[in-house]
């Protein structure tokens, strides 16, 4: 049998040039090619000098037939939702995600890659954009004035309620002088700036004296009866009901229900960093479902972190053990007379509620978010009072509101049948779950 035999590119070189080099340049090196014949086989033998065999492969990526055009936004907001589709603002491609939300959870300089598809061909692009915070702080009290006791140091912050959208630590200024050592009025101008520079100022009076006065509250008092016939609807899904805590004390729920109440929120408790129980919540909780009353919960909520809030709609769940409620489980927030003192920004607090509304589902509840018109309008976003439903406070016998809410706390100076004192009333115009 024949044998094929391979040799090696140094072997020929040799064999060619014998101990000389090839001179590019000079004919006269050159020699004639040796003939080498070779057969098909696929088991070459080797020579004393091992062949090396390499194989190369060139691959050639497609290109698209057309240049790519992509234009983008140059500047966000901080916090803006802005899908890739609307980031992009010209293209001749098609985007591979459009509906991806472009990252704006921080100010400065940032950057996405863009899948996209042109001429049939894949590929991506990398775009620079900037995020800005051009949202200044706002006042969260009525801020413009307060009583100083004589003799005591004075620090602004224990008057004023402050936050930013996004800084978490704003500050506060203010030009003027006030003696806290003699009795009278000082008018000064309070700045609070955040990180970005943005700052809202206003004037505000501080009064000394020796003792800060005592709130007057009212002596009148609106009958339930009253309240429902001032807000009688013909939707026959309306109804009228109450909220009640330790602070109604002992409840006749068989007398409230024949008053006409067929609904009440109860607080199953409030807590910071500690979660202390109503006291009357699960008499409540028992009394009112014996006595056929429909029923919701709610959780005055000092939480400064997400971790908090969860595990506090997780304490209110467990709380129940497993009896069923036919309305909503509320957060409710209040502190907004000094919010600087929980080291939070107005988005950080929306994020409380998303958390609390999420651990309440986990437990097969729904959730509502409880707040007043002013702060409604001024700290919680649209995403917050959509996702799911609005108890809003505003005592005033016809709201002004303009935003959706499934119920409406309209007086808290109630008088039923069954409460001793006063309790806050209530109209219900949505069936839950929404």
């Amino acid at each position: 049998m024949k044998k094929a035999f391979a040799i090696s590119a140094a072997a020929v070189l040799t064999m060619t040039c014998g101990c000389g080099k090839i001179k590019d340049n000079d004919s006269s090196s050159k020699t004639e090619p040796m003939s080498v014949s070779t057969s098909a086989s696929t088991s070459p033998v080797t020579t004393a000098a091992e062949t090396t065999s390499v194989t190369t492969t060139t691959t050639t990526k497609p290109k698209p037939k057309q240049q790519l055009l992509m234009e983008s936004r140059q500047k966000l907001g901080v916090y803006e939702k802005v899908k890739l589709s609307d980031f992009i603002t010209e293209t001749n491609a098609v985007l591979s995600e459009p509906d991806t939300l472009v990252d704006t959870s921080q100010t400065g300089a940032l950057d996405i890659t863009v899948k996209y598809e042109l001429d049939g061909v894949q590929a991506e692009k990398k775009l620079a954009y900037t995020v800005e915070d051009t949202t200044a702080p706002i006042l969260l009290n009525s801020g413009y004035s307060a009583t100083h006791v004589r003799g005591t140091a004075f620090d602004l912050k224990n008057y004023v309620g402050y936050a930013d959208d996004y800084d978490r630590s704003p500050v506060l200024t203010y030009t003027g002088t006030v003696d806290t050592m003699t009795n009278g009025k000082y008018p000064i101008t309070a700045t609070v700036t955040d990180s970005s520079g943005n700052a809202t100022t206003w004037d505000l009076t501080i009064t000394v004296a020796d003792s800060i006065p005592q709130q007057q509250y009212g002596t009148s008092s609106t009958p339930f009866a009253s309240f429902v016939a001032a807000n009688r609807s013909t939707d026959p899904d309306v109804r009228y009901g109450i909220d009640v805590s330790e602070w109604q004390g002992n409840i006749d729920f068989d007398a409230v229900k024949s008053a006409g109440c067929s609904f009440v929120f109860m607080r199953a408790g409030y807590g910071y960093r500690n979660i202390t129980e109503d006291k009357w919540f699960r008499e409540n909780l028992r009394k009112a479902k014996a006595a056929g009353i429909d029923t919701g919960i709610y959780f005055y909520s000092g939480a400064s972190n997400v971790e908090a809030a969860r595990e506090q709609a997780r304490w209110v769940c467990e709380q129940l053990g497993g009896t069923p409620i036919e309305l909503p489980i509320a957060f409710d927030f209040e502190d907004f007379g000094t919010f600087q003192e929980f080291g939070m920004s107005l988005h950080d607090l929306n994020e409380l509620y998303f958390a609390f509304a999420d651990e309440v589902e986990k437990h097969g509840h729904t959730s509502i978010l409880y707040s007043s018109k002013n702060f409604l309008e001024s700290t919680w976003t649209e995403d917050a009072k959509s996702a799911h439903g609005v108890w809003l406070a505003h005592y005033i016998d016809k709201t002004n509101y303009t935003g959706d809410y499934a119920v409406w706390q309209g007086a808290s100076d109630g008088q039923i049948s069954g409460i001793d004192g006063y309790v806050d009333l209530n109209v219900m115009y949505k069936k839950f779950p929404l």
